[in-house]
């Protein structure tokens, strides 16, 4: 048992021993890391620094090169700077340009708007056509309407020539109040302001000079008592509606 607790002893010791070396090693590795511990080398740090700062503050004067350089350096600057403005200038006087041209692509018409536009102009010219084709047909009606007109009076005409070729027969030679020269004057009358009331009216020629778009001579006078182409008998009474003959008046014709 004394010898087992000496050999503790012993080992205890040794270990101990073992701790202290490990210990003063550390301390010495320690010191070679750090050669300065009181802070020396930053104080040499700091004063080599100033010493530089001292040196270059006295390097640093302004010398007559430098100041070119400088004036030259801030002629530039002022050219560029001119030079920016006058590309920012002619910047925004083409902006307007450029939205105007991007106006004019965004005014394309799309293929609706076409479409529309064709069909009204397709609408308009077919109304125009129509108001044509209308005023067109009523001149057409009217011109069908009066050429009836005259075909039928030019039928009728006849009929009171004959009518007024029995008057003047009997004319001072019947009897007033004889009912059949009665009925045959009324009857002539009637027929007379009918072709009054549709618009014929009886084409004068005793008196007048003769005019070959009127009046259709079938006979000539040498008779001093009436002048050159004086009409001095009305053989057959001509007719005319709207301006237009439609039977010439039949006459004897002075020369």
């Amino acid at each position: 048992m004394g010898d087992h607790k000496m050999e503790e002893g012993a080992d205890v010791m040794q270990d101990t021993e073992e701790l202290n070396k490990n210990q003063e090693h550390e301390s010495d590795s320690v010191q070679q890391e750090d050669p300065h511990p009181d802070g020396s080398e930053n104080q040499d740090s700091s004063q080599g620094t100033g010493q530089e700062y001292k040196t270059g503050s006295s390097d640093a004067e302004p010398s007559k090169e430098d100041g070119e350089g400088s004036a030259d350096i801030e002629n530039a600057q002022q050219e560029e700077s001119a030079e920016e403005t006058e590309e920012t200038q002619e910047q925004k006087e083409a902006a307007p340009e450029g939205k105007k041209g991007f106006f004019k692509k965004n005014k394309k018409k799309d293929k609706k708007d076409e479409k529309i536009e064709e069909l009204t102009d397709q609408v308009k010219r077919q109304m125009a056509e129509f108001d044509n084709f209308r005023k067109r047909t009523a001149k057409e009606k009217a011109a069908m309407y009066d050429d009836g007109v005259r075909d039928t009076v030019e039928k009728l005409l006849g009929v009171v020539d004959n009518l007024e070729r029995a008057v003047m027969a009997q004319e001072g030679k019947a009897d007033e109040n004889d009912a059949f020269f009665k009925g045959v004057a009324m009857t002539l009358k009637q027929f007379q302001e009918i072709l009054h009331s549709i618009g014929v009216e009886e084409i004068k020629a005793l008196g007048e000079k003769f005019d070959p778009n009127l009046h259709a001579a079938v006979a000539h006078e040498d008779d001093e008592n009436y002048g050159e182409n004086e009409i001095i008998l009305e053989m057959l009474k001509g007719y005319q509606y709207k301006e237009r003959v439609i039977r010439h008046s039949m006459v004897k014709v002075a020369n």
